[in-house]
């Protein structure tokens, strides 16, 4: 017996959608349908190619016919503050109004002049052809060729009218369409149509040649209004912004006054935007302050160029290279235009910043190693990195102090300190010469107590963030003015380049912490590399250059490694402009190796060392403040100041209120104000010296 299966379940029926519900389907689909949104883009960018085509042509038809070219460019120059160009439109636009009206004078008068030169031209001609009509007659001995030529331009008439009348037809059906097309055409070169409607194949594309109408573009699509109306009311003339764009090394350069009402930082602080605006990357874009006001001067590089190496270092390729401290400059590397750009050094303190493994050891040690050929020149070089990156000096340089240590830092110190003894050893030589303007050239080169001496510091935030304290109590690091290091940086870049003494820092990360401000606004020189905010570019360069245009925070980490924005004296600056950016040969170890061992072939034999016996009875500037005072409960800062400079002229004879107070501030015993005049304490002096013995390391370290 075979059972019955289950059944067979029948299918659901699916009831019909309603038409109306069907049809908004259908024209959903048909609306989001990417071939209707093609011909969509096709149809308005096309129709808008034939209006504003219109537009364009009626608008120089306009301008042809009337003063609006002359009043709009009269507009573009007052926003401009160029008031004798507005004057010398005036002057073209009323010289036009005035031919204007002669032209239509002249059309009352017309009509008369037109009849009587028709009819002279009829008489003439008649006559002309009845005469060679006679001559006919007379050669062919037959009177009818008297009316021949006559006969031959009525034929010539007529067949003119016949070709005229059968192609009228056809050019009447055609001019609308040519009137279109020329519309279109018009309106196609000019891109007449919204951004949206436009294939991507007809957008700016990267490595675009820069021309006037893609910079007003840029500056126009910034988002600053009052830009974006001037340009708009200048019309085609938003050129007249512009300078020439001149060619400058891997790019263009060009200057661009701004309307009235928009300010330099507004421009300046859109950078990103005006480089994408351009077709290109933010770093290959810089803007920059000239002397003329209301204006910024634009640099723009070929697409990929920045990303190209430069040729290698002089130093390198001339095996003759020679160096002089006093005349010559260093060849770092490359300006922006690919101009050699030179570093003079002579008498100038330098500090360079950036962040980790951006260049700045080489790029230091470049500029060293050009001044090793100039054998009058002393250096004393602290390498607190100790990775052998300067090895090489060993036997250029007297003292050689490398690695990371707390005893690298105090050995790097004593090395300043001694630099500081010599510099004063050298002033009261140069009183006793009586000379007035420092150390000269010739004295250098005559007198060999004054030559050049060089101290040299790499990574120098290691030395700030030391903790060692000596056995004056005094640390050796640190940011306040006790710090042995900070107070003899300060003493260097006060007076060591009148005697021929220059002090050079590398360092990481240029914050207060890392590089006091002090120290930092000491140097004539002031590179950096890339770094990681506006805050740090500020504290390497100072606010200055950043506000002219510096930024050594747009930088590239890593691409841009060797790249250094520099400000300051001793570099060759365009007029106006804060800072440069040179892009630095790099020079490898063993390059550099063999650049030295050269330097060395043209010097004497000199022994290196690797420590500086530390100074006996080093000044103390808090006890020497408190010997000052003496059994005074209080004394004015300013004889304070006095008896320091009598007890130790060579220490105290340059100080003023600012180490004053910076010293016992640190030290918590700040001046105050007493009866309206600025004194100094005994009993505060007393108790900050006895605190800090209190606190400082037994000499087991304990």
């Amino acid at each position: 017996m075979v059972l019955p299966g289950p059944a067979t379940p029948r299918p659901s029926v699916v009831p019909k959608a309603p038409a109306w519900v069907r049809e908004r389907r259908a024209v959903r689909v048909f609306l989001t349908d990417e071939r209707t949104r093609t011909t969509a883009r096709l149809v308005v960018r096309h129709g808008s190619y034939v209006v504003r085509g219109g537009g364009i042509l009626a608008k120089r038809g306009w301008d042809g016919r009337s003063t609006a070219r002359y009043e709009r460019m009269m507009r573009t120059a007052e926003a401009a503050g160029q008031h004798e160009q507005a004057l010398e439109w005036e002057v073209r636009a009323a010289a036009f109004r005035a031919a204007r009206h002669q032209r239509r004078m002249d059309l009352l008068t017309s009509p008369i002049r037109v009849a009587k030169n028709a009819a002279v031209g009829v008489g003439a001609t008649a006559g002309g052809l009845l005469g060679l009509g006679v001559v006919l007659a007379i050669a062919e001995k037959d009177i009818t060729d008297v009316v021949t030529p006559i006969m031959t331009v009525i034929e010539l008439i007529r067949w003119s009218v016949v070709f005229v009348s059968i192609v009228w037809g056809p050019l009447v059906a055609v001019a609308p369409w040519a009137a279109l097309l020329a519309m279109w055409s018009v309106g196609r070169r000019r891109q007449a149509a919204p951004a949206w409607t436009l294939p991507t194949t007809q957008s700016s594309t990267v490595g675009e040649p820069i021309t006037p109408s893609i910079v007003v573009k840029a500056l126009r699509d910034l988002g600053i209004a009052p830009l974006r109306n001037a340009i708009k009311d200048m019309g085609d003339a938003g050129a007249g912004m512009l300078g020439p764009i001149r060619i400058a090394g891997c790019g263009v350069e060009v200057d661009v006054t701004l309307p009235s009402g928009v300010s330099t930082n507004e421009v300046q602080g859109r950078r990103r935007k005006l480089a994408e605006n351009l077709a290109r990357h933010e770093h290959e874009v810089f803007v920059t302050i000239p002397t003329a006001a209301r204006t910024v001067r634009l640099w723009i590089a070929d697409s990929g160029a920045l990303d190209e190496p430069i040729g290698p270092s002089p130093l390198v390729t001339d095996q003759d290279m020679t160096a002089d401290l006093y005349t010559g400059r260093a060849p770092w590397g490359q300006d922006l235009r690919g101009d050699a750009a030179l570093l003079s050094v002579h008498q100038r303190h330098l500090l360079i910043t950036g962040l980790s493994n951006q260049g700045k050891t080489a790029a230091l040690r470049a500029l060293a190693l050009w001044l090793a050929f100039d054998t009058s020149v002393e250096f004393r070089v602290a390498d607190l990195k100790g990775v052998g990156d300067w090895r090489m000096f060993n036997g250029l340089a007297t003292v050689l102090v490398q690695g990371p240590s707390d005893d690298h830092v105090i050995e790097a110190t004593h090395m300043l300190e001694e630099g500081v003894r010599e510099m004063e050893r050298r002033l009261v030589l140069l009183e006793q010469s009586g000379s007035t303007d420092g150390v000269t050239r010739d004295m250098a080169r005559t007198d060999p107590r004054f030559h050049p001496l060089l101290l040299l510091v790499d990574e120098a935030q290691m030395a700030f963030m030391c903790p060692a304290v000596g056995d004056d109590k005094r640390p050796y690091g640190g940011t306040k003015a006790t710090s042995r290091y900070f107070m003899a940086a300060r003493k260097l870049h006060n007076q060591g380049r009148a005697v021929n003494v220059t002090l050079w820092q590398g360092t990481q990360d240029p914050t207060n912490e890392n590089l006091p401000k002090l120290v930092r606004e000491g140097a004539h020189i002031r590179a950096s590399l890339a770094l990681g905010s506006e805050e740090q570019a500020r504290m390497a360069l100072g606010d200055k250059a950043i506000d002219g245009g510096a930024a050594p925070h747009k930088l590239r980490q890593g691409a841009d490694r060797g790249t250094v924005v520099v400000a300051g004296d001793g570099v060759k600056l365009a007029p106006g402009q804060a800072a440069t950016t040179i892009r630095t040969h790099y020079i490898t170890g063993e390059q550099a190796a063999e650049i030295a061992e050269r330097a060395k072939a043209r010097r004497a034999g000199v022994t290196t060392l690797t420590a500086v016996a530390p100074a006996e009875g080093g000044p103390d500037p808090l006890a020497d403040i408190a010997a000052a005072l003496g059994d005074a409960v209080r004394l004015r800062t300013q004889e304070v100041l006095q008896r320091l400079a009598a007890a130790n002229p060579g220490e105290y004879r340059e100080w003023n209120f600012g180490d004053l107070k910076a010293v016992l501030e640190g030290a918590g015993a700040a001046p105050y104000k007493s009866d309206g005049q600025m004194v100094v304490a005994r009993a505060k002096v007393l108790s900050a010296l006895a605190d800090r013995d209190a606190d400082a390391p037994d000499d087991d370290g304990e």
